[in-house]
C-alpha cells in the first residue's frame, strides 16, 4: 500500500538571509565606526577641565554634544578609509575581516554613509554649538581624509597628522565653550599626543622587525632608532611644558592647603615614565590597552586627575 504523499510546506516569503541583511549591515557599519576608538574623543573635555569649567551648566550641555559630533566625524573618516582600502585590506591577514573588506558592507554604501556623516556633523555643530566648532570639524575631516588618500604615505607627515587629530579633539571643547586655549595647554597636549603616537609606531616597528608585510609599508621606512628619538623628545617637551604651567606665576590661583599644581607634576611625570616602560619594550602598540590593563598606570592616572582637578578648580 502506497504511503500518503506529504505536500511540501510553502516557503517563507522572507528568508533568514534577507531578514538579517539590514541588521548585519547596521552591525557592520557600527564595527567600521570603531567603537573602541571612541574613548579618544573624551579629549573634548580637556580644555574645559584645564580652565576649571568642566562642571558648569553650559559645559554639561555642550560637551556631550561635541563628543557625539566628533565621534560622527571620526566614523566618517573610518568608513571612507575602509572603502578606499577595501582591495588592499582583503590581502591583509587581519584587515581582511573588516566589514567592508569582507563584503558585509558594499563599498558604495560605506562611501555614502561616510559622506553623509561628514556633511551632517559640521552642519549640526554650526547650528548647535558654534561656527568655530564647525570650522574645527571641517578642518579635522579635511586633514584626516587627506591622510587616508595620500598623507599616510609621507614620512614624518603621517606622525604630524595623527598627532594633530588628537590635538583637535582636545581643542574642540574649548572652542565650543569659548574658552581661551593657553600656550601651555597646547604644548603639553600636542607633544603628549606625539609621544603616544610615536611610541605606538615604535612598538609596531619593534614587533614587525624581521617580518615582511606585517603592517603598513611606510613603517618599514622608519628606523627604530628614529622613532625612539621622536617619542623621547616628545615626552621631554610635554613634561617641560607641564612643569612650566605648574610653576608659572600669575596662573590659576592657588586654592586649598597644599600647592596642588606643583604636586600634580609628580603624578604627571610618573605617568609619562610608567608609559615609557611599555614604549621601550615595544608593547605600546595599543595605547588604550596599556592604560586600561596596567593597574599602576591607571592608579597614577587617577591620582593625577585628582590633583589636577584640585589645581584648576574654581571654588
Amino acid at each position: 500500500m502506497a504511503e500518503p504523499t506529504t505536500l511540501p510546506e510553502p516557503e517563507s516569503t522572507t528568508t533568514p538571509a534577507s531578514a538579517s541583511r539590514p541588521r548585519g549591515l547596521a552591525l557592520g557599519l557600527l564595527r567600521t565606526a570603531r567603537p573602541r576608538q571612541w574613548a579618544k574623543n573624551v579629549l573634548v573635555v580637556a580644555a574645559p577641565a584645564s580652565a576649571g569649567e568642566l562642571f558648569t551648566t553650559r559645559a554639561l550641555i555642550q560637551l556631550p554634544l561635541v563628543f557625539v559630533l566628533f565621534t560622527a566625524c571620526a566614523a566618517a573618516v573610518y568608513l571612507v578609509n575602509d572603502a578606499r582600502d577595501a582591495e588592499a585590506d582583503r590581502a591583509h591577514p587581519v584587515k581582511r575581516h573588516r566589514p567592508v573588506a569582507a563584503g558585509q558592507i558594499p563599498v558604495p554604501v560605506a562611501y555614502a554613509v561616510g559622506g553623509t556623516l561628514a556633511v551632517l556633523a559640521p552642519t549640526a555643530a554650526a547650528w548647535l554649538c558654534s561656527p568655530r566648532t564647525s570650522a574645527l570639524l571641517i578642518a579635522y575631516l579635511g586633514l584626516q581624509l587627506a591622510y587616508c588618500f595620500s598623507l599616510k604615505h609621507v614620512l614624518v607627515v603621517d606622525l604630524v597628522v595623527v598627532t594633530t587629530g588628537f590635538l583637535m579633539r582636545a581643542m574642540a571643547g574649548g572652542l565650543a565653550l569659548g574658552i581661551p586655549l593657553s600656550r601651555w595647554f597646547l604644548i603639553t597636549t600636542g607633544f603628549g599626543a606625539l609621544f603616544m603616537v610615536a611610541a605606538k609606531r615604535y612598538s609596531e616597528a619593534v614587533q614587525m622587525a624581521g617580518k615582511q608585510g606585517a603592517t603598513r609599508v611606510l613603517l618599514t621606512e622608519y628606523t627604530v632608532g628614529y622613532l625612539r628619538f621622536v617619542w623621547q623628545l616628545a615626552a621631554g617637551v610635554a613634561v617641560l611644558g607641564y612643569c612650566l604651567w605648574a610653576l608659572e606665576e600669575g596662573g590659576v590661583p592657588h586654592t586649598g592647603l597644599l600647592p596642588w599644581r606643583q604636586l600634580s607634576v609628580v603624578a604627571f611625570v610618573l605617568a609619562i615614565l610608567r608609559y615609557a616602560v611599555f614604549a621601550d619594550r615595544g608593547a605600546a602598540g595599543q595605547p588604550e590597552d596599556v592604560v586600561l590593563r596596567d593597574r599602576a598606570l591607571a592608579l597614577i592616572g587617577v591620582v593625577w586627575i585628582a590633583l589636577y582637578g584640585l589645581a584648576v578648580a574654581r571654588w
